[in-house]
Order: structure tokens, then sequence, then C-alpha cells
């Protein structure tokens, strides 16, 4: 089981010195959506130069023209790059192919999926490396979850490794782990919290022992 750190609102000195700070107890680092949009894959090429040793995510949750933003990621030096399970076949199958040309990994976020079992069920078989479970922030803020939806998918899941993500935190984290997920992913219960360095020390210590 590994951890995840997905940096939202920052830019790219701030990251640089959030993820100083966590760097021993997290695996991967999560250039988010919202930094993409800020700073563009120079924020991923950076992170890459000065991490070298984690593995970096770029979070560009592609809907559309997959192989190219695959490949562009790849250039910036992402190992990780997100597609959305709401986009077409062509599409993810698209962006697995590149990757694999490129020896990048591609994760499907199943945000705003509709029927996450059938869905999950089609996407594993495009030989996509992980699916991810998501609660967006706008779904969070009235009191929702994804630990169900992580059980929903890793019934079906056969070939991909399973991810969730959206606000889990220390206290949280115990229940996640129950359900088993390769990847725990990580913003504001490390980002938000006074010592992030004990906050992500803390996590590190319960997904190790799983």
């Amino acid at each position: 089981m590994e951890l995840q750190l997905a940096l939202d609102l920052v830019n790219i000195p701030e990251a640089k010195a959030l993820v100083k700070e966590v760097e021993e107890y997290i695996d991967i680092v999560e250039i988010g959506t919202p930094v993409v949009i800020n700073e563009g894959l120079r924020a991923v090429k950076e992170i890459k130069e000065a991490f070298p040793n984690l593995k970096v995510l770029a979070d560009l949750k592609i809907m559309d023209a997959a192989g190219y933003e695959v490949m562009k990621a790849s250039e910036a030096g992402a190992d990780i790059i997100t597609i959305l399970g709401a986009a077409e076949d062509m599409s993810i199958k698209g962006a697995v192919e590149e990757a694999k040309k490129q020896g990048k990994k591609i994760l499907v976020d199943m945000i705003a999926v509709k029927d996450l079992e059938k869905r999950a069920k089609e996407v594993d078989e495009f030989g996509v490396d992980y699916i991810c479970v998501h609660t967006g922030y706008d779904l969070q803020a009235v009191g929702k979850n994804s630990f169900e939806d992580l059980q929903t998918i890793k019934r079906v899941v056969k070939n991909a490794k399973t991810a969730i993500a959206g606000g889990i935190k220390l206290e949280t984290l115990p229940e996640v782990i129950k359900a088993q997920p390769d990847l725990v992913i990580v913003g504001g219960g490390i980002t938000g919290q006074a010592d992030k360095k004990a906050a992500a020390a803390e996590m590190k210590k319960l997904v190790t022992q799983g």
C-alpha cells in the first residue's frame, strides 16, 4: 500500500517546501489539477527534478486528445498520469497506449461516474494501471466519502491496482485501510495540518502496516 500526497492549492516554490517537509514519508507526489492549471507542466518538471527518487503524478484529468497529453506529461517527467473514467473508451485506450510507449502509468479517476461497478469493470480491461474512486471537493462539502465506492470497485477490478482519494484524514484512514486499496491519496489530511511531518509520518506508519 502506497501513500500519495496531493498538492492542489500551492505554487511551485510552496510545493517544493511542502514536499521537502514530508518527503521521507510519501511514495508519490501529485501535482494537482489546480497547480497544473496555474503553473502548467513546468510544475511536474520542477518537482521531478527536485525530488528524483519520488514518483510524480500529473493530475491532468484527461478527457480528450489523450495520447498527446500523456506524451506531454511524460516529457515533463510524470511517472503517472490521470484520465477520467467518464472519457471515451478510445481516449482511455489511447492514453494507455502512449503511456506504455513512454514507460509510464495511467490512473483512471472515477469522479462523477454514475455506474461505478460497470465502468470499473470496463476500464479494467483496457490495461490501465490504477482505478481510483474519488469524492471531489464539492461532494465532500456535503459529507460524502469514497469508502463504499472503494469496496464496490474492489469487487470487480481484477487487473489494475485500486486507489482512493477525497477527504481522507488521520481519523478516517483506518477505515480506508480496512478496504485494502493499493494507493491512498491524501491532500488536506497532510497539507492542512499544523505539523505536516507528524501527520505524514503517522499516515505512512498505518499504510505500511496495512
